[in-house]
């Protein structure tokens, strides 16, 4: 019964991380929504609890007091993951956000009408594949045939695209089986599947409570950059407010390098996990963001190219036209 409990309240723990805060989004969908991006009273801002930047950038109020001699007031809105996250800003409910790499892609592919802002340096220890300890695999080549979870149109879906392919096999070699942070983490600790590609902190998470044992991680793979993106519309309307944004993102990147075991300290009540789990998950994050550039965007090229040679978008993308002129 113990072991029962412990497994109910390590899901419930989850759910909570992915949940995406429904009554926010809902106030602020439709028409009325859009209005209030546009005349800059209200940042509306999309995010997950597993980006740390954002979550202890809500927490600490710096960009309410920043903004606030500007009339502008700060929304947030919680989401399960990044797909979920840019469907919302597609449709006008948030003006900015931060995903991974894969995302935007999908996104782009979708007609979202957004740009690329800032990106986070590379963070391929970040992301793994990850089997039960006593799994008998040993290597990404085992794959063929098995069921691997992820969330679909996430990072870690490039993640897993990059590992086949080095290691020779075929997108369709394996058993996808598409699955948000906590249902994978529940069908991972049944073994209703044989492998899990996920992100810090639920990585860490798992490693750290269930033994979990990374069959592969990001590293020589992917380079894993985290994007901050905005509304077209609202980029083009207020770059006073995105620079204001901008500058407080840095600062609060720079206090988390300087202080990660008590960044880890204020987010453990948060998201509900232990301080060493996250501080392990914070250590693997740089960071430390840069404004959009030539060769990220390249990278994201490569991205869109392989998701449209293997039918996972229906259209081929340019992906520098997700750019500010």
């Amino acid at each position: 019964m113990k072991a029962k409990n412990k497994f109910k309240q390590r899901r419930a723990t989850l759910a909570r991380l992915s949940a995406i805060t429904l009554g926010a989004l809902a106030l602020s969908v439709g028409s009325a929504g859009t209005a209030q991006a546009q005349d800059a009273k209200v940042l509306r801002i999309g995010y997950q609890k597993a980006a740390n930047t954002l979550v202890l950038l809500k927490a600490h109020g710096t960009l309410e007091k920043r903004l606030q001699p500007l009339g502008v007031e700060v929304k947030w809105a919680e989401f399960a993951a990044g797909p979920q996250l840019l469907e919302a800003l597609n449709v006008g409910s948030v003006d900015f956000g931060y995903v991974g790499e894969a995302p935007p892609v999908f996104a782009q592919a979708a007609g979202a009408d957004f740009v690329y802002t800032a990106y986070e340096i590379p963070t391929p220890d970040a992301e793994g594949l990850l089997v039960p300890k006593n799994s008998p695999l040993k290597s990404v080549a085992e794959l063929k045939g098995k069921k691997v979870a992820f969330n679909k149109g996430s990072d870690v879906h490039w993640l897993v695209v990059a590992l086949l392919k080095k290691a020779g096999l075929a997108y369709h070699d394996i058993q996808p089986v598409y699955l948000a942070p906590a249902d994978a983490r529940a069908a991972f600790e049944k073994g209703a599947i044989d492998a899990w590609a996920i992100w810090d902190p639920f990585q860490a998470a798992a490693e750290k409570q269930v033994g979990a044992r990374r069959l592969a991680s990001g590293v020589g793979v992917v380079n894993h950059h985290q994007f901050f993106l905005s509304a077209r519309p609202f980029a083009t309307k207020n770059p006073q407010i995105e620079k204001v944004l901008l500058e407080e993102i840095t600062r609060e990147g720079q206090w988390v390098r300087a202080n990660t075991a008590q960044a880890a300290a204020q987010l453990a009540p948060i998201q509900g996990l232990d301080a060493d789990i996250i501080e392990t998950g914070l250590k693997r994050y740089a960071h430390i963001y840069k404004p959009v550039d030539a060769a990220v965007l390249a990278e994201q090229q490569k991205i869109a190219d392989a998701f449209f040679e293997l039918k996972l978008i229906p259209k081929q993308l340019k992906v520098s036209d997700a750019v500010l002129k």
